[in-house]
Order: C-alpha cells, then sequence, then structure tokens
C-alpha cells in the first residue's frame, strides 16, 4: 500500500504490516475522540513513525498514487478530527 505522509512523501507498505498501523491508528482515534491533545498528539507520532521505519521510502521522481493520506504531525487534533472516519484514518 502507497502511504503518503502530507509535506514529507510517500512509503509503500507491505500487507504484513496493515494490523500493527491499525492498532496504533485506533489509539489515534480514541485519542481523538476523548479530545486528549497529549495522547493525540503521542499518537499520531507514533502512527507516522511507524510508517517510516516499516515503509520504504518512494523516490520523489516516481509518480504514484497515494492509496493513503495522512497528516504531518504539525496536523492539530481538530484537524485530524474531521479526517477521521469511523475506521480511524487508516480504512480495515
Amino acid at each position: 500500500m502507497i502511504t503518503r505522509i502530507l509535506g514529507e512523501g510517500q512509503y509503500e507498505i507491505a500487507e504484513e504490516h496493515l494490523d500493527h498501523l491499525n492498532e496504533l491508528d485506533s489509539a489515534l482515534q480514541a485519542a481523538a475522540t476523548a479530545g486528549d491533545e497529549a495522547a493525540f498528539a503521542s499518537a499520531l507520532s507514533a502512527l507516522l513513525d511507524a510508517v517510516r521505519s516499516l515503509g520504504t521510502r518512494v523516490p520523489d521522481e516516481r509518480i504514484t498514487p497515494s492509496e493513503l493520506v495522512l497528516p504531518d504531525e504539525g496536523t492539530s487534533l481538530a484537524q485530524v478530527s474531521e479526517l477521521l472516519s469511523d475506521e480511524g484514518l487508516i480504512p480495515g
């Protein structure tokens, strides 16, 4: 799955890592629902760090559509709350 972190670039994530990313996404959604800014910032950072460490960076010159788009670390809880669906940021 090609995942974009806004303002940073794209990463190719293997299917085997999706369950872990969904766990991190669930923590982010719970923090956002609770309005807990500190837990939200920590959960967003953990999710983005996992994408960076588990994924392979897609070269900038390779044009490919993103299947998933994640906000950058500077995105506020209010902004991410607008993006969340019942499944969080990551479907599945």
